[in-house]
């Protein structure tokens, strides 16, 4: 073998070891480049297979996720108050700010039922239309148990009167209302769903549990 075959022979070898040595490496990353488009198009165009999806596949969700967020409440938030007295505490209770129609349908049903009688009954009253909305066996708002056909006799065709809002008994029938509303003092109505005034005996209130008797009202369960 002549010089100049030598060296042809030597560089056809080093040319195919050149391109053995970067063939390995770039089919390795054409690999991979092809590999990769092919793998997310099948998880966005197909729908989740546990048998065959890997397990580190990355999922895409079609549709966004919602969180439910809870509802404003419709009325009024508790306040905290110290009070060694019913009547200090109502005393104490703000009345300017505004109130949620809730919040107003209580505070009038107090009015018209008991503004004449001790803070007490009229407490107990409020307390009865609060343990109303939260029984299964009457409706789930203070508008609805108020105006809830032939309960309250001071409703005319299902609307309450308009109170005499200058006046010192509707403060407190506010104040009242928002007392009972946030449980800052205990009523001796305890868990009672009815009442009615002393002076008359009805027939349904013969088969009711008494829970008390304040003033001119008694309580039943």
């Amino acid at each position: 073998m002549n010089r100049k075959t030598h060296r042809v022979g030597a560089l056809a070898s080093a040319a195919m070891l050149v391109a053995v040595f970067f063939g390995v490496g770039l089919t390795g990353a054409m690999a991979q480049d092809q590999a990769e488009p092919t793998a997310l198009e099948q998880v966005e165009t197909q729908a989740p297979d546990a048998t065959q999806a890997p397990q580190n596949a990355v999922r895409f969700v079609s549709q966004p996720m919602v969180q439910d967020i809870p509802a404003p409440e419709l009325v009024d938030s508790p306040t905290a108050l110290e009070a060694s007295s019913l009547r200090e505490l109502v005393a104490k209770t703000p009345v300017s700010n505004a109130m949620s129609r809730e919040m107003e349908c209580l505070a009038e049903a107090v009015y018209f039922e008991s503004r004449g009688e001790p803070l007490a009954g009229q407490l107990a009253v409020a307390q009865v239309i609060i343990n109303r909305a939260e029984s299964n066996l009457f409706p789930d708002d203070y508008c609805s148990v108020v105006t809830q056909r032939a309960q309250f006799s001071f409703v005319r065709g299902g609307h309450i009167p308009t109170p005499n809002t200058s006046s010192l008994a509707w403060e407190r029938a506010r104040a009242i209302a928002r007392i009972a509303h946030q449980e800052l003092w205990d009523s001796e109505a305890d868990d009672a769903l009815y009442f009615h005034a002393a002076h008359v005996s009805p027939r349904w209130a013969r088969n009711k549990s008494t829970r008390a008797r304040i003033d001119s009202h008694i309580f039943y369960r």
